[in-house]
């Protein structure tokens, strides 16, 4: 039997083409495979984050009927090297912001969300 291994991170989204957009444009990420409009993988840095729409196999209802939706607290970090301008530049693209920059011992920090309200930290660790 093999040993688990990290595979990628799943969200889920309304509309594939328009999180590829968002992911490859504004965060940085490579689009690796997308099957439209079903599924779409965008990768940065090793880590594979598998965008699945509607009608795809990983958004299928779960047997007590409950859907699987967007958003939710668990999330994505992301380490920039300037988070200020970071933030600059998502406010002029009209990105969603969910608080505004945090700052404690470890550093610094603000929540965004993808279109579908999928949310993404961006972090600049104190130096």
């Amino acid at each position: 039997m093999n040993d688990p291994q990290v595979h990628g991170v799943r969200y889920q989204v309304k509309d594939v083409a328009r999180a590829v957009a968002f992911y490859t444009d504004h965060l940085g990420f490579k689009l690796e495979h997308q099957h439209l409009p079903a599924f779409a993988s965008v990768s940065l840095d090793g880590l594979d984050l598998l965008l699945s729409g509607p009608g795809a196999s990983g958004s299928r209802p779960m047997p007590g009927g409950d859907t699987q939706e967007p958003g939710g607290w668990n999330r994505l970090v992301l380490r920039v090297s300037d988070l200020p301008a970071r933030i600059e530049a998502l406010e002029n693209a009209g990105v969603r912001f969910r608080n505004q920059m945090e700052a404690g011992p470890g550093g610094r920090q603000i929540q965004v969300e993808d279109p579908d309200g999928n949310p993404i930290e961006l972090f600049e660790p104190a130096r």
